[in-house]
């Protein structure tokens, strides 16, 4: 049996069995945060043991020397641009609007494709618009050979009750797995078993909002993978400490070795 492009390049990503990602693509809804104001800079900060950099269309050009290494992680690039994460504007609707074509993306250097979902927005109008936006960009990937991470974010995620959170992500990540997505990212819930072994793709646990300490995020990280996780997508936890090439090491021991969290926390002196 061949391999098309799509498959090799998924194979790429999960070739350890397990995918580590690093998440700079902040910029696009919050503008600069600490530690990603020079998002040039910031790539120069990404371990090459990572799998994968999840950035912006618009900041794959000027990030273009983590992509040129021998051992490179891939480009995942987001293309659609959801008012879900625009914590600082205030939105409330989580509108999803196409942003980004992926044929321009492709041209542009991307490996994989990111494409997010936000549903029980209260409108069943915009939920339908949402899902068909996914849709689109899915179904586009993938005629170009491009593999496709799909992103459930729950509206309103902070304010959720457990159960709640739970319910809406077990739904949501499943009808991601539905349209097509070749693997999933989302988040960390109270029974995130039943997530992972409810889809038939791979689910990424995110990172989420910083945590107090670099042993709090790889204990996360294992708790994670401990509960099916085919990988991480971190973030702030991964590039706001004081050294990420020797946090993303340790991250990728954890996720992708099975080390423990102590034994990581010792061999890389964290804090």
């Amino acid at each position: 049996m061949t391999l098309d492009g799509r498959a090799i390049r998924f194979q790429r990503l999960m070739g350890d069995g397990r995918a580590v990602i690093i998440a700079i693509d902040h910029g696009l809804f919050d503008g600069p945060i600490p530690a990603m104001e020079n998002l040039p800079a910031t790539a120069e900060k990404i371990n090459p043991l990572v799998d994968a950099v999840l950035l912006a269309p618009g900041m794959l050009r000027h990030c273009a020397s983590v992509f040129a290494r021998p051992k490179r992680p891939l480009a995942v690039v987001r293309l659609n641009w959801n008012t879900v994460y625009c914590f600082k504007l205030g939105y409330t609707a989580a509108r999803s609007v196409y942003s980004y074509e992926p044929a321009d993306a492709l041209r542009e250097g991307m490996d994989i494709a990111l494409v997010s979902l936000t549903l029980q927005t209260g409108d069943e109008e915009r939920d339908a618009a949402n899902v068909e936006i996914f849709s689109r960009l899915v179904n586009a990937c993938h005629n170009l050979g491009i593999p496709v991470i799909g992103e459930y974010f729950p509206i309103g995620q902070a304010d959720l009750a457990p159960d709640d959170f739970h319910a809406n992500v077990l739904l949501g990540s499943r009808i991601v797995a539905e349209l097509g997505a070749d693997a999933i990212k989302t988040f960390y819930t109270k029974d995130f078993r039943a997530v992972t072994s409810s889809c038939p793709v791979p689910v990424f646990g995110l990172g989420a909002e910083k945590l107090p300490t670099q042993p709090d995020a790889l204990t996360l990280a294992a708790r994670e993978v401990a509960d099916g996780a085919g990988g991480v997508v971190f973030g702030r936890n991964a590039i706001q400490v004081p050294d990420p090439f020797s946090f993303q090491a340790a991250l990728c021991d954890v996720v992708k070795q099975g080390v423990s969290v102590e034994q990581a926390v010792a061999r890389y002196d964290l804090h």
